[in-house]
């Protein structure tokens, strides 16, 4: 018998100069990047906490906390894979995730194929499993106004009994 469940994750990081735009592993060219202890990939950082949701774990800030300089600057990426692994070794498969940037600029789209491979190669999945939507909002409020980019994502994982 199979358990599964869902997790949901969020993440938010101001624009900044300076710092290159990183989503889902992949370098975007852009004239402000996020700003974060680590390369503030908010896809990958709604994705970990998502996964880590959903079997019951504790958040990204527990496992990578943004006072330990080792995590100073890392790739995203590879905290999302560690996060694979963990829930590997704790008997979870992850099923699928879906997530939705929420940005007024850049495009994205241009980049979506890229960043699904990425996100696939980071969770040793296929990218089939693995969806990437992008958003506006619609002028509406903060992100609106783009001083920010934002990321939802949800996730369905297994557990064979």
């Amino acid at each position: 018998m199979m358990e599964y469940r869902s997790g949901i994750g969020y993440d938010i990081h101001p624009l900044v100069s300076g710092r290159s735009l990183v989503l889902g592993g992949i370098r975007i060219p852009f004239e402000k990047g996020l700003a974060g202890h680590s390369d503030g990939d908010v896809l990958c950082h709604a994705i970990m906490d998502a996964l880590l949701g959903a079997a019951s774990l504790p958040d990204i800030g527990h496992w990578f906390p943004d006072t330990d300089a080792r995590y100073q600057g890392i790739r995203s990426t590879l905290l999302l894979s560690q996060v694979a692994k963990l829930l590997r070794e704790k008997g979870w498969e992850v099923v699928n995730v879906d997530a939705t940037i929420i940005a007024e600029f850049p495009r994205i789209a241009p980049f979506r194929d890229s960043i699904r491979i990425a996100l696939a190669e980071a969770l040793a999945l296929e990218p089939e499993r693995i969806g990437v939507k992008a958003t506006t909002h619609e002028g509406i409020g903060s992100l609106g106004g783009g001083v920010g980019i934002a990321c939802l994502a949800v996730c369905l994982v297994q557990k064979g009994l």
